[in-house]
C-alpha cells in the first residue's frame, strides 16, 4: 500500500499505466537478444505498429482509466531520427497517444531544436531537474496533471542528469541539470495537498540504480517509472512501498502496471513486462505513417555493405562484438593498434549474415569523425579508472557513464569491488606490460571515447566512422567480432 494518494472515502478504482523508454528512434521492428537456458537467442522485436496495438489493446480492455509515458530517448537513435533531427518521429510519437515524456539523447540537436520538437507533440516535456543557467527558470514543465476517467494523476520528470556532465556540450548549452531529489518533495506535496491528484508518478531518466536511491530519499511516490539503463524489471521492485519498473529499450517491450486507488492509499494489481513481438498484429494506421518516414531513406539504407560471421551486439557491460567490429574500423582508418570508443547501450543487434548501411548507421548514427591523440601509459590507466567509476560507482548519482568504455588493443584486468583509483589492476599492451612513460597513439571517436582534457596531438581525421566500417567490410569481406577478453573482472 501507498500511503496519500486520493482522497479517503473513494471506493477504489484501477488506473491503468503504460510504459516505453529507450526507444532510440527505432520505428520498425529489428532484432533483439533475448536470454534462454544461458544461451542469446535473437527474435524480432520492437516497432511502433506493434506498439500501437498493445496501447491500443489496453485502452479497450482495461477497467479504468488508461495513461501512456514516455522515458526519453526517443528521437536519436537511428539513421532516420539522426538525419531529420528528429522530425521523422514527430508523427509517430503523436499517433501513440501519450500522456508525458522526458529526455536525454533528444538535446542531441541542441536545446533550441529540442524545444521545437517538444512544442509539436501532443504530450508535454516533463524535467523538474533542468535549469536556464542565467535565469535559473526551468524551461521545461516540471509537471503535468492529467484527469481521466475521474482520477487525476501527477506526473513529474526527471531528465537525465548526466545531459551537462558527460555529454558533448552543445546537448546542454546554457543549461544546467541536477538529479532532481531535492526538487521532488516540494513538487510531491503540492500535487497532493493541493492538486489532490489520485496517484504521483516520477517519469525518471536517472537510471535504474539511480531511481533505487532516489525513492530511498524521497516520500510519496506512488510509482516510479525508470529509464536510461535499458533494465528489463519482469517484477516491480520495491523500495520501502514504491514499485520501479523499466521496459528495456528499441521499444522491444511495453511496462503495463494496474494500480488500485482509493482510500487514500494504492497498491499495484498487476505488472506485465510485454514482449513486442512478432505474434502482435501491427497496427495499420501507424504501420502507414511508419512507412511514410523511412520511404525516404529506403534505397540509402537497404544496400548490403558486407557480412559478419558473429552477431553484433551492445549487451555486455565490460565488452561488446559490435563494439570490436566499430574499434577494428577506426583503428584500420587510423593507422593504430588501440581504439577506444564510449560504452554505448543503444543499437540493436545485426544478426549472423548481410550487413546493410542501415545496420551501419545503428552502431553509431552521430558519424563523428575519427580521430587520434597521443596517450600516455599513465593517461590510458587514469582514463580507464575514471571511467569504471563513472560506470560502477558505489553512490549511484556518480555513475555517469554508459557500460565500460570499449577498448581495443589492450587487455585490462580490473577488480569492480574496488574503491575509486583501485579498479584497474593491470593493462597490457599486446603482450606488453603497459609502460606508464611510453607515448601510445590511440584512434578514438567522440570525447565519450577520449576526453579532450587527456592527450596531445589531438586531430580528426578526414573519414567518419560509417566510411571506416564501410571500408573494413570492402576489405574484409566479412568480419569477426566475438568476445576477444579485451576487459577482465578478476
Amino acid at each position: 500500500m501507498i500511503d496519500g494518494a486520493g482522497t479517503m472515502n473513494e471506493q477504489p478504482r484501477t488506473i491503468t499505466l503504460l510504459q516505453i523508454n529507450d526507444t532510440h528512434g527505432y520505428l520498425e521492428s529489428h532484432p533483439e537478444l533475448f536470454w534462454e537456458s544461458g544461451r542469446a537467442i535473437y527474435r524480432t522485436a520492437g516497432g511502433y505498429p506493434r506498439i500501437k496495438t498493445i496501447f491500443e489493446n489496453a485502452r479497450h480492455e482495461a477497467s479504468g482509466p488508461v495513461f501512456a509515458f514516455d522515458n526519453g530517448d526517443t528521437f536519436h537513435g537511428t539513421y532516420v531520427a539522426v538525419h531529420t533531427k528528429g522530425e521523422a518521429l514527430v508523427e509517430p510519437v503523436n499517433a501513440l497517444g501519450l500522456d508525458a515524456w522526458t529526455a536525454h539523447w533528444d538535446f542531441a540537436y541542441g536545446v533550441p531544436r529540442l524545444k521545437e520538437l517538444a512544442g509539436r507533440l501532443n504530450h508535454p516535456l516533463l524535467a523538474i531537474n533542468c535549469y536556464d543557467k542565467q535565469t535559473g527558470e526551468r524551461p521545461f514543465k516540471s509537471y503535468t496533471i492529467i484527469e481521466r476517467g475521474g482520477l487525476r494523476v501527477g506526473v513529474i520528470g526527471i531528465a537525465a542528469t548526466i545531459i551537462d556532465k558527460t555529454m558533448p556540450p552543445h546537448f546542454s548549452e546554457g543549461l544546467r541539470f541536477t538529479v532532481g531529489n531535492e526538487e521532488l518533495p516540494e513538487a510531491i506535496k503540492t500535487l497532493r495537498e493541493q492538486k489532490r491528484v489520485h496517484l504521483v508518478v516520477v517519469l525518471s531518466h536517472l537510471g535504474f540504480p539511480q531511481d533505487v536511491k532516489l525513492a530511498h530519499e524521497v516520500k510519496g511516490i506512488d510509482v516510479l517509472l525508470s529509464g536510461h539503463t535499458h533494465n528489463r524489471i519482469d517484477r516491480p521492485f520495491y523500495v520501502n512501498r514504491t514499485p520501479i519498473i523499466e521496459s528495456g529499450c528499441h521499444g522491444s517491450f511495453v511496462g503495463r502496471l494496474d494500480v488500485e486507488v482509493g482510500g487514500g492509499t494504492s497498491r499495484v494489481l498487476n505488472h506485465q513486462l510485454i514482449t513486442v513481438d512478432e505474434s502482435i498484429e501491427p497496427d495499420a494506421a501507424m504501420q502507414r505513417l511508419v512507412d511514410a518516414a523511412i520511404a525516404p531513406h529506403r534505397s540509402t539504407l537497404q544496400p548490403i555493405a558486407g557480412s559478419t560471421e558473429s552477431a553484433l551486439n551492445r549487451n555486455n557491460v565490460l565488452e561488446a562484438t559490435m563494439d570490436n567490429f566499430l574499434l577494428d574500423a577506426i583503428a584500420q582508418a587510423a593507422g593504430t593498434e588501440i581504439a577506444f570508443s564510449n560504452g554505448w547501450r543503444y543499437g540493436a543487434p545485426i544478426l549472423p549474415g548481410p550487413v546493410t548501411i542501415n545496420d551501419l548507421w545503428n552502431i553509431i548514427p552521430p558519424n563523428p569523425p575519427v580521430s587520434i591523440v597521443d596517450l600516455t601509459g599513465c593517461e590510458l590507466r587514469d582514463m580507464l579508472e575514471q571511467n569504471l567509476e563513472n560506470t560502477f560507482a558505489a553512490d549511484p548519482y556518480a555513475q555517469m557513464g554508459g557500460y565500460m568504455k570499449r577498448c581495443r588493443g589492450l587487455t585490462v584486468y580490473i577488480k569492480i569491488e574496488n574503491p575509486h583509483g583501485a579498479r584497474v589492476r593491470q593493462i597490457f599492451v599486446g603482450d606488453d606490460p603497459v609502460d606508464v612513460d611510453a607515448v601510445y597513439p590511440v584512434a578514438f571517436v567522440t570525447t565519450q571515447g577520449v576526453p579532450k582534457d587527456i592527450g596531445r596531438n589531438r586531430r580528426d581525421l578526414p573519414m567518419h566512422a560509417i566510411d571506416a566500417l564501410r571500408q573494413l567490410l570492402q576489405r574484409r569481406g566479412s568480419i569477426d567480432a566475438r568476445l576477444r577478453g579485451t576487459v577482465v573482472a578478476i
